[in-house]
């Protein structure tokens, strides 16, 4: 039944690894922990089996946006759904009433600040409800990055209905897991699964900063039309690097929190409804926003955390194609994160937390193998072999024993009371004789002049992977001079060595591009699919993705369906997008369409709809009768698609649709039809 569903609603011949069992789990009405990661399809995994359950499924989950959209997205498949939220019109609301009250809701969509609300258990209880399902459930952890206190009130809402729950997340660690189970399931073990943190489909990259906005720039320009987020760590630069874009001719907007919240809605539906707009944004952008077909996302700035970094990049390729990150670093990257943490407001203990969660970032960006498997270590997961999808594997680095050379950056370091930044230690290490270092003595230390076998610039990568391996950091009380840390001293003693890459930022290569469009051939009718797609969207003023996701129109484009029966077997078209967008689809593929009867456009893409065709030409030959002479006689069309539908075997089944003339006339003619070996 769950195969069928998918593809009558969805469109889809088949599930993504791992989903099958978690619907079958909780369509079979069992307490279910799911951890998926980001572009898994865990909407699929509540919204398929709510359509195979009896009642209401009601879902709680934290972003308005991201309800609207999934509602939207719903509807259009055909299915009754609803939300209610504080962002609702009235008129939202009294239509999310009128389908409880009328029992045709399905999906019910819910804020967990709404939970709070007295009457709210009534309510449910009145629409039916028949099962939980809970998105983003790690925000019940009170340790997680994204703690919500309703989310506690959800325990008590399945006690109160006695409803089986479902709880989905994509960032749990050991920890948050088992609060997860405390909190939401009274601590007993719900069926778990683990299906990994790996999103394969994404390309991982990371750049030191050599005019970065040269390297953004050119970034863009090679992905020139596909959807892209880039990330920056200020404000302002997100408005000077956009309108660089314009002058480069890229459709680019930036967003942040200082824009206006109209500025800002703009901002999301613009991105939501138009191919191959690029947003520059602070990480405030992207919750919430469902976009199958972002293809890129470029970090300006470094972020502020591994797991910020993971969600960050999660944004593209949620549908499962190919998809490209790039991350640009530098050593004013690494000190401003350092300083962030050090003069925040957290105790000892948090700041100690900040500053490891920034030295994984930091490890990942100075890896020296295979980054993806470092970055699923790191959330407890081993690969037993290399990716092959990051730059590290595609294009291994030359490495060679730094301990020697850190050994003299430290030495440089402490010999100057660790009072200086890296210029001026590049200066004695290389004997740059400056007035700086003349003033100070520096000239006469045993250091200078040690490092000349190194460039200048070979020196500022050494001591950006010492940063990044947290030999050094920045001290904010003395302006940013570096000073070691306990992780050095091995080092300077001689008990420990250091493998470090040569300098990446001489001769580096730009980022491979992806591709994933379709060939050159098909890429007008790709663009005029698109075009439709946008008119449609527009129209209906719902994301463009609402109406077919960029997988759907290539498919579309390579296959060229030229009816609605070909129509019905691209991936994404279910039944009702078939019903609504099919024949303005094919229009643009095939040319104008004969318009189909709906009883036959229901079948259409299935054996049954081939069965009803020739029912049809069997009934429209015989209908004076074999000899052309008799009375006209004839069916209707609902009778021919419930034979179509049902293939009623023998006489008496096909006796329990058609009346005894009709028997006479037509049995033996469609019993032939039906018993026809294709």
């Amino acid at each position: 039944m769950s195969t069928d569903l998918l593809r009558q609603v969805w469109g889809f011949d088949g599930f993504r690894p791992g989903q099958q069992e978690i619907v079958e789990a909780v369509a079979a009405g069992r307490d279910v922990l799911a951890i998926m990661p980001t572009g898994g399809g865990k909407s699929l995994c509540f919204q398929l089996p709510a359509l195979m359950r009896e009642g209401v499924t009601v879902v709680i989950s934290p972003l308005i946006a991201l309800m609207r959209d999934q509602v939207r997205a719903l509807r259009e498949a055909g299915v009754e759904a609803g939300a209610l939220t504080s962002g609702n019109t009235e008129a939202e609301t009294d239509a999310v009433f009128s389908a409880i009250s009328e029992g045709r809701l399905k999906v019910l969509y819910m804020a967990p600040e709404r939970l709070a609300s007295g009457g709210t258990v009534n309510l449910l209880r009145r629409a039916g409800v028949t099962a939980i399902a809970v998105d983003e459930a790690h925000c019940v952890s009170q340790w997680g990055h994204d703690f919500r206190p309703d989310y506690l009130r959800i325990g008590d809402l399945k006690r109160a209905l006695d409803v089986p729950l479902a709880a989905f997340t994509a960032t749990a660690d050991v920890e948050t897991r088992a609060e997860i189970v405390t909190r939401l399931f009274d601590g007993q073990a719900p069926v778990t699964f683990l299906r990994g943190f790996d999103r394969p489909n994404i390309r991982l990259a990371f750049q030191p900063k050599n005019s970065p906005r040269t390297q953004v720039l050119a970034y863009a320009a090679a992905r020139r039309g596909q959807s892209g987020i880039i990330y920056c760590g200020a404000r302002a630069r997100t408005e000077s690097l956009a309108q660089a874009l314009r002058e480069a001719g890229h459709p680019a907007i930036a967003y942040h929190a200082g824009l206006e919240a109209e500025a800002r809605r703009e901002a999301e539906a613009r991105f939501q409804t138009e191919d191959g707009l690029i947003v520059v944004a602070t990480v405030a952008f992207g919750m919430g926003i469902d976009k199958p077909d972002i293809r890129w996302v470029l970090h300006a700035d470094l972020p502020k955390s591994i797991e910020g970094y993971y969600q960050e990049i999660g944004r593209a390729g949620r549908d499962g194609d190919p998809a490209d990150t790039l991350t640009l670093y530098g050593p004013d990257d690494i000190r401003l994160r350092r300083t962030q943490i050090d003069e925040g407001l957290g105790d000892s203990a948090r700041k100690a937390g900040d500053h490891a969660r920034l030295n994984a970032l930091l490890g990942l960006a100075e890896a020296t193998g295979c980054r993806r498997r470092r970055l699923l270590a790191y959330f407890g997961e081993e690969m037993d072999r290399d990716c092959g999808n990051c730059d590290l594997c595609q294009s291994p680095p030359k490495l060679f024993d730094g301990t020697l050379a850190v050994r003299k950056a430290l030495s440089a370091m402490v010999r100057t009371g660790e009072w200086f930044g890296s210029g001026h230690l590049i200066d004695i290490l290389t004997g740059t004789t400056t007035d700086k270092v003349r003033e100070r003595g520096h000239d006469q230390l045993p250091t200078f002049g040690v490092g000349r076998e190194h460039g200048r610039g070979q020196w500022q990568a050494i001591f950006r992977q010492m940063m990044g391996l947290d030999l050094c950091r920045p001290d904010p009380e003395r302006h940013g001079a570096l000073h070691l840390t306990e992780t050095a001293h091995p080092i300077l003693r001689g008990e420990e060595s250091v493998t470090l890459r040569e300098d990446t930022t001489k001769g580096a290569k730009p980022a491979n591009v992806l591709r994933t469009q379709v060939s050159e051939e098909d890429e007008p009718l790709l663009s005029a699919l698109k075009a439709k797609r946008r008119a449609l969207a527009e129209a209906a003023r719902v994301p463009a993705y609402v109406i077919f996701p960029d997988r759907t129109l290539i498919e579309m484009a390579e296959k060229r369906p030229q009816d609605l029966d070909q129509m019905a077997r691209v991936g994404g078209v279910g039944a009702k997008k078939l019903d609504s967008f099919g024949r303005a689809f094919l229009e643009v593929i095939a040319g104008a369409q004969p318009e189909m009867h709906p009883a036959r456009r229901a079948l259409a893409g299935r054996p049954e709809g081939a069965l009803f065709d020739r029912l049809m030409a069997v009934q429209l030959d015989l209908q004076r009768g074999p000899d052309g002479t008799d009375k006209p006689l004839s069916c209707s069309t609902a009778q021919i698609k419930r034979i179509a539908e049902s293939r009623p075997a023998g006489v008496d089944g096909l006796a329990r649709h058609l009346d005894a003339p009709r028997m006479e006339r037509f049995a033996d003619a469609f019993r032939a039809e039906i018993e026809r070996v294709e």
